[in-house]
Order: C-alpha cells, then sequence, then structure tokens
C-alpha cells in the first residue's frame, strides 16, 4: 500500500469489527485505491491473534492471502487485466488455437460475477469473512452489475464486497447506495513528488503534472517517455496522428483532450495544468472552442476503446479541434 493512503487504511482498520457488508473505494485513476483494498482484504483475512494496526504477514491467512489462494478471497476483473496465460489452471494441456488468439474482453460479464454466488454463499473455510474485490467495478456491462447488484441487495451472511472504482458515476445509483462510500483522494504534491523520486522517476513534477497529481499515473507514463513525448509533440505541433491499435487510440484521445483545455486556459489568460498549451491569449471566443472540443473528447475516449477503425476514428477526433478548421 502507497504511503498517502495510510490514514485511509487506519481508519478503516479501526472499525474492522463492524464493517458494512460493502465498501465503494473510488478516486482518480492512479492514486492507490487497489492497493488500499487489497491490504483492507488482507487485514480482514489476517489470523493473529491480537489486533494491530497492519496485518501480521506471518499467520496462515496471510500467507496464503499474499501467495493468492486464499480460500476465502475472490478478485473480479476484465480478461484483459488478469495474468494471461494459454495453460489452463486446471488441464496440463494448452488451450485451443482459437481460444488463446481472442481478444482479452475490458468488461466484466455476467458470468464472473455469476460464477461469486458459490463462493459467497458457502461457509468460511478459515472462519473469517468471505471477501470478493470487483475491480474496476465501472467495467461491469448491465448484466453483470445487475447480477451484482442483487447480492448488495441480499448479501450472504458473512460476505463482503469491496468494489473499486476509477468513475462511480459509471455505476448504477442502486449499486451506489448499498456501499459504504470510501473516497481516496489525490495525495499532496510534495508527498507524491517525493515518493516518486524514491522510485528513481526522474522529472516528477512534469509527470505528475501531466497525470493531474496521481503518482501512480506519472510513473507509468515514465516508463515510455520518448514515445509519449513523440505523441505530445505531434498533438501540439498540429501534426495528425493515425495510430493502429486501441491502446494508441486512447494514449492519442488523452493528449489531445489536455492539450485542449490547456489551450482553453492559456487563452483566458489562465496557467496551463498539464504543460501543453502552444496558444497566445486572451481570445474568449477561441477559448470558448476548445473546451466544448475538451467536453467531446470525455466521451470519445470512452468510445476510443472500442473503435470500428482506430485510424479513421483518430482522424475524425483530430478533425474536431478548432484550430483544424481554420
Amino acid at each position: 500500500m502507497h504511503p498517502w493512503n495510510e490514514p485511509i487504511f487506519l481508519a478503516l482498520r479501526q472499525r474492522l469489527e463492524a464493517l458494512p457488508h460493502a465498501f465503494l473505494i473510488h478516486g482518480p485513476q492512479g492514486v492507490g485505491k487497489l492497493a488500499l483494498a487489497e491490504r483492507l482484504a488482507q487485514a480482514i483475512l489476517c489470523e493473529a491473534p491480537e489486533v494491530a494496526a497492519r496485518p501480521c504477514g506471518a499467520c496462515e491467512g496471510c500467507r496464503w492471502y499474499l501467495a493468492g489462494s486464499h480460500p476465502d478471497f475472490r478478485r473480479v476483473e476484465p480478461e484483459a487485466l488478469a495474468p494471461r496465460t494459454d495453460v489452463d489452471a486446471d488441464a496440463d494441456e494448452p488451450a485451443p488455437a482459437s481460444r488463446s488468439k481472442a481478444k482479452p474482453s475490458t468488461e466484466i460479464k455476467i458470468d464472473q460475477i455469476r460464477g461469486l454466488a458459490g463462493f459467497l454463499n458457502v461457509g468460511s473455510h478459515r472462519g473469517r469473512r468471505r471477501i470478493a474485490l470487483v475491480h474496476p467495478a465501472e467495467e461491469m456491462n448491465l448484466n453483470a452489475a445487475n447480477a451484482l447488484l442483487k447480492g448488495l441487495e441480499e448479501p450472504p451472511g458473512g460476505a463482503m464486497f469491496l468494489l473499486v472504482s476509477h468513475r462511480p458515476a459509471r455505476l448504477l445509483p442502486t449499486i451506489r447506495s448499498r456501499c459504504v462510500a470510501v473516497p481516496v483522494p489525490v495525495p499532496p504534491p510534495d508527498v507524491a513528488a517525493e515518493w516518486l523520486a524514491g522510485q528513481g522517476l526522474k522529472d516528477a513534477p512534469r509527470w505528475l503534472a501531466f497525470a493531474s497529481g496521481a503518482p501512480l499515473r506519472a510513473l507509468a507514463y515514465a516508463e515510455d517517455p520518448a514515445a509519449l513525448q513523440r505523441l505530445i509533440d505531434a498533438v501540439t505541433g498540429g501534426r495528425r496522428v493515425l495510430p493502429d491499435t486501441r491502446e494508441d487510440l486512447e494514449a492519442l484521445a488523452e493528449v489531445l483532450q489536455k492539450h485542449a483545455l490547456d489551450q482553453a486556459m492559456a487563452l483566458m489568460g489562465l496557467p496551463s495544468i498539464y504543460g501543453l498549451s502552444t496558444a497566445r491569449g486572451p481570445n474568449p471566443e477561441l477559448a470558448e472552442q476548445w473546451l466544448r472540443f475538451a467536453r467531446e473528447m470525455g466521451p470519445s475516449r470512452a468510445l476510443a476503446r472500442h473503435p470500428l477503425n482506430p485510424r479513421l476514428f483518430a482522424a475524425d477526433l483530430q478533425a474536431r479541434a478548432p484550430e483544424s478548421k481554420k
């Protein structure tokens, strides 16, 4: 778990004997929500005889949890996030070629949620709670979300749900209303910069600004800075980018939106947020156009995950930018 989330964990840990049946741990992507949820799950499953501030890490429960084999813990996430292997866990033969070549889903499907029923409705193996961690919860499709809602409305005794969400507004209101919300904010800039420096990241303030203050996103951006910088240079220089993959298209959509916001800020005489501004203000009329484009990019970024043709979609996105219409 990351140091800036320690106070949140300790506050939850003090309630360990009277925890609700469902938490919604939410906040911006890259602030360590998943690590916080995992540490909470381990603390609940820890079998140390005395209550401590943190899981002991040495008992049977902790050892099984850290090995990824605790019988009272299940983790549900899209196939695209799960470790991929061409060999089934319960088989000695490789998966069929058609299956191994299938593109991993970015959704959480109804079968994954239904698969929790047998786990949650049996007794605990270790005499403690049974925990289902769903991450990221907003990636459940509608059928999966409705299936989870049934479990939240009538939770089995001793069962607990930990929902981790980057965008809780995308969840069904009925799901949100049945969970205790745990907001995880962006850490203070000095705390985030100090942690990033400890990870060996150079130019931490720059990447932290581009990541809107989220340290884990800043670290991810810095893994391939040359590729991201080429994309930034192309967008800010007004050059067209035609990516071939969904991942590259998502990165382009993100840079386009952040560039648009910075353009609007500069044209209103305000400082840049992400360091991507090339405009010179003031020009309120053009600023409004860039703000409108930035708002349009919100749903476009979601659509970028499922494009029919990445190159055509990218061309359309860039054609909508205000300066491209001059």
